[in-house]
């Protein structure tokens, strides 16, 4: 019998891969968003929960507006901090595991070597320290969890860099891109194919699982410029036009929230509990480009 996944989102980007790659996998999935599951209202969780009897449920529900959540602190607290918490307590009751999504931004980028699992978080901003919040309550609401966190995610839904750089080079003949922030850039498609196998693995040995809190981002690194650039070499190579691209730092770049300067995370902790192993970054844009030329 396949394994049934519980999605929280249902429109976001990650929902939306999680979606797409379960129907190439061994699990039926169903996606709960608003207002059937809204993280603020408990009832509506728990009414999702009891109606769709998940093996697995994946938090996939977030506030993801970063310089928004600078002026919005009690909406941002309140989806990606209380709302995980409650998500986690009413899957404890039930004896359901839970895979919550986190984010590099809970780090102030003060390292220079990727940073591990435990290494210590200082969030930046709201939108940080609210998904910092979010990790401590999913901690203290249900053990049987794995946290995620990955970086820069982007892909054919929702709105992300990748698609404010094709909006960009459609309009603009000239623009600047930050060259002094550093991390990975990660496809849906890579994410989602890689938490459905962890989400299948709790389902199928639960005894076996090795809960805690881990990082999944595409391989390798770059900074925003060099992610830019790249996207623009592919819209050349396909007789797109394309802006010329100027490198800019941080500071002739001001916005409401603060980055962090290197966000880069280790993956060998992921590698060696669930045997997960990411494409480099650029491989994956490749793949994303050739599937939607």
């Amino acid at each position: 019998m396949q394994p049934r996944l519980t999605i929280a989102g249902a429109t976001g980007q990650v929902a939306s891969a999680l979606l797409r790659q379960a129907q190439t996998r061994p699990v039926s999935a169903q996606a709960c968003g608003r207002p059937q599951l809204d993280l603020a209202d408990m009832a509506s969780i728990v009414r999702c929960l009891d109606s769709t009897r998940p093996d697995v449920v994946i938090n996939a529900a977030a506030y993801t507006a970063v310089d928004k959540a600078e002026s919005e602190p009690d909406l941002a607290y309140a989806i990606n901090a209380r709302g995980p918490g409650s998500l986690a307590a009413a899957c404890a009751e039930r004896g359901v595991p839970l895979i919550h999504i986190s984010t590099d931004y809970v780090f102030d980028g003060s390292k220079t070597s990727p940073y591990r699992e435990d290494d210590a978080i200082a969030p930046l901003g709201v939108y940080g320290q609210s998904k910092a919040d979010g990790e401590a309550a999913v901690r203290h609401s249900n053990p049987r969890h794995v946290i995620a966190r990955t970086s820069w995610v982007y892909g054919p839904d929702g709105a992300n860099f990748l698609k404010t750089m094709q909006r960009l080079a459609a309009t603009r003949d000239e623009i600047g891109v930050v060259g002094d922030q550093h991390g990975a850039p990660t496809y849906t498609d890579d994410l989602a194919s890689a938490l459905l196998g962890i989400a299948i693995e709790l389902a199928q040995s639960p005894q076996d699982a090795a809960w805690g809190t881990y990082h999944i981002a595409g391989g390798g690194q770059t900074t925003w410029h060099g992610f830019a650039s790249e996207i623009f070499a592919h819209h050349r190579a396909a007789g797109h036009k394309v802006p010329r691209l100027n490198e800019i730092s941080t500071a002739q770049y001001p916005t409401p929230a603060r980055r962090p300067a290197y966000s880069v995370l280790d993956q060998a902790k992921i590698g060696a509990s669930f045997g997960v192993k990411m494409p480099d970054w650029r491989d994956s844009l490749t793949r994303h480009f050739a599937d939607r030329p």
